[in-house]
């Protein structure tokens, strides 16, 4: 008899991910101890061996909670009777801009970055869901983002290591297998394992943006919609990933053309031909320039673009365009200049 099903569902999602990597890659499975990373994390522990890997468990201590060091030490006593070795815990320091829960991310990715560093690990596995999926894409609409954010997030990417050696820049790579299964499958697995998840209060804080996106945005559209609006979410995002993606790399050839050096400026665009492209690869190459000028791409939103574009499809003598990081755009001699104001 063989497993049960959704036990089997998070099992052939890692296997996929796993069959990807070098024979014996190290892999590290991040887990919170909630149930889509403790499915994640006990699927990695199975697998992985079976696979020729070795398998690593990291949890982060973000210490917002009291008892938040108890509960780290209690994931990895769980990581480490499943058979991930080594397991260990990494306490993170949570301050910085863009409020709580943008520094905690960014406090537990630094934290696993230097993790998978130390490990010498081919990849880090997490186990965002289809529905942290949904709710992404619900977040990125309210917000009237474009098409790369509303792509939700991505199956895999790559994060720089500050090494600070002065060396070989090196990078982590990051998978995401359980993005095509939902969070009542993962639920289910641990149950079937006999895993007790544990579930972060802060998951049901109407506080957090993506709390309330969970527990009434989504509740109400399935309401008003029918059944099925996480898994089109889902599907949608993945879809306008694949034209992101496309567009980004016509993007990146008509940069290439366009690119005009200037004295005294970071970064030039020619202006000849420049209106002439879509729309959609026009402000992407505007958007690389400001961005390789030393503009923020977090706080490079698209009303700067926008004005930025108008420099060049409707100018009336427009002085300059400021934006973030302390640059410039303005549009002199036929270029587009980006520099410090």
């Amino acid at each position: 008899m063989g497993p049960d099903p959704a036990v089997a569902a998070v099992r052939v999602a890692v296997r996929r991910v796993l069959a990807d990597l070098p024979k014996d890659a190290v892999v590290v499975a991040a887990c919170s101890g909630g149930a889509d990373s403790l499915a994640l994390a006990a699927a990695v522990a199975f697998e992985a061996p079976r696979a020729g890997r070795l398998a690593a468990g990291v949890t982060i201590d973000h210490g917002l909670q009291d008892g938040s060091a108890e509960r780290a030490d209690g994931v990895v006593r769980t990581m480490a009777d499943l058979g991930l070795d080594p397991s260990g815990s990494i306490a993170v320091t949570v301050d910085g801009p863009g409020g709580p829960e943008n520094a905690a991310r960014d406090a537990r990715y630094r934290a696993l970055d230097k993790a998978a560093d130390r490990l010498g690990a081919a990849a880090v596995l997490l186990g965002h869901t289809q529905d942290d999926q949904a709710e992404t894409v619900l977040l990125g609409l309210a917000r009237g983002s474009g098409a790369r954010s509303l792509s939700g997030m991505p199956a895999a990417f790559t994060r720089p290591v500050a090494t600070g050696d002065g060396g070989e820049e090196r990078t982590v790579r990051y998978l995401r297998p359980l993005l095509e299964l939902d969070r009542g499958t993962t639920r289910r697995a641990c149950e079937a394992m006999g895993l007790e998840p544990w579930d972060d209060p802060h998951n049901v804080d109407p506080a957090y943006a993506r709390v309330r996106v969970r527990h009434e945005a989504l509740p109400a559209l399935e309401k008003a919609l029918g059944p099925g609006v996480t898994e089109a979410l889902a599907r949608t995002a993945k879809m306008l990933r694949d034209d992101a993606d496309a567009l980004d790399e016509l993007a990146a050839r008509a940069y290439d053309e366009f690119e005009s050096p200037e004295d005294g400026h970071s970064v030039a665009l020619r202006l000849e031909g420049l209106e002439d492209l879509p729309r959609a690869v026009r402000t992407r190459v505007m958007r690389m320039a400001a961005v390789k000028a030393g503009s923020p791409p977090g706080t490079l939103a698209a009303v700067h673009v926008d004005a930025v574009d108008r420099l060049v499809t409707a100018w009336h003598g427009q002085r300059h365009v400021d934006l973030p990081g302390g640059l410039r755009a303005v549009r002199r001699y036929g270029r587009l200049l980006f520099g410090p104001v």
